[in-house]
């Protein structure tokens, strides 16, 4: 398995930026596609991206392209999410997965298909 630990949440003003990291440790980092997913509090648990095991495949939610970027660091063993021209409605607590995918490619949305949740950052987007 994989542990994952996220960092970088915190207090953000409307308009703002932020970055969000994920630190991974146990079997090779690029063994898998990766995921973020937001939870809003009293809200179900939403995609926001996720990039694949290469790093040539991403896909967004239609909330939040154009806004965020996903990208990863095998050598680091680390995927990173940026957030940009944040709104309130981004509050949020961030968790990172992993997808133990044999595909190279595969960057899905789909929750059910990850294997390894961390436990989140918070995000917080003032108005």
């Amino acid at each position: 398995q994989v542990q994952l630990v996220e960092s970088g949440g915190g207090l953000v003003q409307a308009g703002g930026s932020l970055r969000l990291s994920c630190a991974a440790s146990g079997r090779s980092f690029d063994s898998y596609a990766m995921g973020w997913f937001r939870q809003a509090l009293g809200k179900e648990r939403e995609f926001v991206a996720a990039i694949s095991r290469n790093g040539q495949g991403t896909s967004f939610a239609e909330s939040v392209k154009g806004r965020f970027t996903i990208s990863r660091d095998n050598a680091e063993n680390s995927v990173s999410l940026q957030l940009a021209s944040l709104k309130p409605e981004d509050t949020a607590v961030y968790v990172c997965a992993a997808d133990r995918t044999r595909s190279a490619d595969r960057a899905t949305s789909i929750k059910a298909y990850y294997n390894y949740w961390g436990q989140g950052t918070q995000v917080t987007v003032s108005s």
